[in-house]
């Protein structure tokens, strides 16, 4: 897609798709967002949050970043721009769920497995992608796969795992998870399909979202 066709797109959504939502958008400028959720998805351009899951400007507060890795909490003075986005959601938003959502057919799981050049082109995708690197551990581990592409499926599944462990690391995002006040969600979209798995955490198993239960939030 050219920056022409962009240039017709947001002509089109003007003209079109905004009216629909002029009255929604206003309330939220007027008295701001609130967004109960907090998705960390895939920069990929094939991963569409709002497509995937039928949601307007407001529904949700939107990471995305190389592979939806989390990086593990750290107090210092270096630019997090993650950790930036996860603390705002809790400390201003106050959103009630984060999910972080995986998909298949992910570059940066399959990078994992691939050697990256050693030059300035990469110096800082090298670093990140180290962040995957106990998903990939754990995949070469439990050996359940007997092909490639079963290994990167099961390293981007295995991926949601390790991040969730990661943003767990954050102590306000522990202190209410364990208050019951926030829900942290581990989901896996098949790009081909568009069909979403949600982690059971307590079987250990992806299963289908629509097989998804929850207990509302304690006030």
């Amino acid at each position: 897609m050219i920056l022409t066709e962009l240039i017709k797109g947001n002509e089109s959504f003007r003209k079109n798709g905004f009216l629909d939502l002029e009255k929604e958008i206003k309330n939220l400028v007027q008295h701001g967002q609130k967004p109960e959720v907090m998705f960390i998805g895939c920069s990929d351009s094939r991963v569409t949050p709002d497509l995937m899951l039928g949601t307007k400007p407001g529904d949700m507060f939107i990471l995305r970043n190389v592979g939806n890795f989390v990086p593990p909490y750290k107090h210092d003075e270096d630019f997090h721009g993650s950790a930036a986005a996860i603390e705002y959601a809790i400390a201003v938003l106050k959103v009630k769920h984060i999910i972080i959502c995986g998909h298949s057919h992910c570059g940066a799981c399959k990078s994992l497995y691939e050697d990256i050049p050693d030059d300035g082109s990469f110096i800082h995708i090298k670093t990140w992608l180290t962040l995957g690197a106990k998903a990939k551990e754990t995949t070469l581990r439990n050996k359940k796969f007997t092909t490639e592409e079963e290994m990167y499926r099961a390293t981007e599944r295995n991926s949601i795992r390790h991040q969730l462990d990661n943003l767990l690391t954050y102590p306000v995002v522990a202190k209410l998870h364990e208050d019951g006040d926030l829900k942290v969600h581990g989901w896996y979209y098949d790009i081909e399909t568009a069909q979403i798995d949600y982690y059971d955490k307590e079987d250990d198993k992806f299963k289908p979202l629509n097989e998804m239960t929850y207990e509302p939030r304690r006030d």
